[in-house]
Parts: structure tokens; C-alpha cells; sequence
């Protein structure tokens, strides 16, 4: 399990920019009996573990002079231009309830069917909401899809194995990747024409600056 430190800070409003340009990202911690603590976290160590544990794996975090908490990293706000995160939601869990959480999933192989029949891929979602104790739950749930070996053959959700301790929550019946026939080339040739469009209809749209003074309330 990931480990991460944090400190508690005083700043709630005024005064976040700065600690951004430091290097420092404003963050909250709230859940199971445990009442809202602004901390701060650094960016560098923030980036590489939510690059290993995502929203769907527990994470120890740990605040200066108090013990360790069991946390999902449960919001992530990106700044609209430069898509850095700006600020965390951290929640706190219960190791006895269940709670319910987007897994994402992971497709690997080269379907015969795109590989030997020209065949176009489709994914149609990218996670499985399921429910579960927080000591199930996994990082991401991979899916072989060499063996779709058809034109218009489909994986559908109640074909995937889930991980022990997993309850799905999304429809069964739902598709998760799909083979398309490829195009025809009549279809290919209808798609050459050029739409042309006049730029001079097109309303101007001001990028306001972002309000990252301004901290939201955690999500619920």
C-alpha cells in the first residue's frame, strides 16, 4: 500500500496561489468520523502516487503528529489551462463498510478480428462501478480481448471476472468493446468532402482567470 505525508495548513483561501507556485497543493481530508482537516501535500510526491494508485486503491495517509489514516484519493480539481491539479480531496474509510468505487479497466491484446479482418475497435467504457469492502479493492481490473476473433463480435460486462470480494454494480448487459466492420469505400469516399465553415459566425469565448484563490467543499 502507497504511503503518502501531508501537513496541516493554516491557509484556507487568500493565499493558495502561493503555495502552488511552491510547489505545494491545498488539499482536504474528511470521511468516516473524522471532521474536515485542511493539509497541503507536495505536488511531486502527489503526482507519483496517484500515478499508482489512481481513485480506486487505499492509500496511508499519514499527517504530521497524528497516526496514519486509510484514504481514497476521492477528487481531483485541474486547472482548466494547464490541466495541473490544483487541489485534493483525500476520504477517509471504514475497513468494515462497504462503499462503492469506479475501477477502471485495461484491455489488452490485438483482437483477431481487427488484426486479420481489418475489424475497427470500439470501447465503450473504461471503468466498472462496483461495491466492496475497502480491503478489495484493486487498481484497475485488465481484460484479454485477443480472442474476438469476429466482425460485430462483442465483450459484454457480465463476461468480465472480477476480482474477489468485487459486486458489480453496472448493467451486465452493458457492452464493454465492440467490433465494427470497417468502412466501405463508398462510405470512405462520402467522408472526403470538405465542410467549410464560416469563422466569422463563430462567437469569440473569453478563458476567463481561473478563481484559484477560492477553495471548493469537499464532494460528497
Amino acid at each position: 500500500m502507497s504511503t503518502i505525508s501531508v501537513s496541516k495548513r493554516s491557509q484556507i483561501g487568500a493565499g493558495l496561489n502561493k503555495l502552488r507556485a511552491q510547489g505545494i497543493l491545498p488539499a482536504v481530508v474528511y470521511g468516516h468520523k473524522v471532521e474536515p482537516a485542511h493539509i497541503s501535500v507536495d505536488k511531486n510526491a502527489f503526482a507519483k502516487i496517484y500515478r499508482q494508485a489512481g481513485e480506486s486503491t487505499l492509500i496511508d495517509l499519514v499527517i504530521a503528529g497524528a497516526k496514519e489514516v486509510k484514504v481514497l484519493i476521492k477528487e481531483v480539481q485541474f486547472h482548466p489551462i494547464t490541466n495541473q491539479p490544483i487541489h485534493i480531496d483525500f476520504y477517509k474509510v471504514s475497513m468494515d463498510e462497504k462503499l462503492t468505487a469506479d475501477i477502471p479497466l485495461r484491455f489488452v491484446g490485438e483482437p483477431k478480428a481487427v488484426k486479420e479482418l481489418g475489424g475497427i475497435l470500439v470501447r465503450n467504457i473504461d471503468h466498472l462501478k462496483v461495491e466492496c469492502l475497502p480491503k478489495d479493492l484493486v487498481h484497475e481490473i485488465e481484460i484479454d480481448i485477443t480472442g474476438l476473433a469476429e466482425l460485430e463480435q462483442s465483450y459484454h460486462v457480465k463476461d468480465i471476472k472480477l476480482p474477489p470480494g468485487l459486486k458489480l454494480l453496472t448493467a451486465s448487459e452493458d457492452i464493454a468493446v465492440t467490433i465494427l466492420r470497417p468502412r466501405t469505400e463508398a462510405e470512405l469516399e462520402k467522408d472526403k468532402g470538405e465542410v467549410k465553415e464560416d469563422v466569422s459566425k463563430v462567437a469569440k469565448v473569453e478563458v476567463q482567470p481561473a478563481e484559484a484563490e477560492a477553495e471548493s467543499e469537499p464532494a460528497k
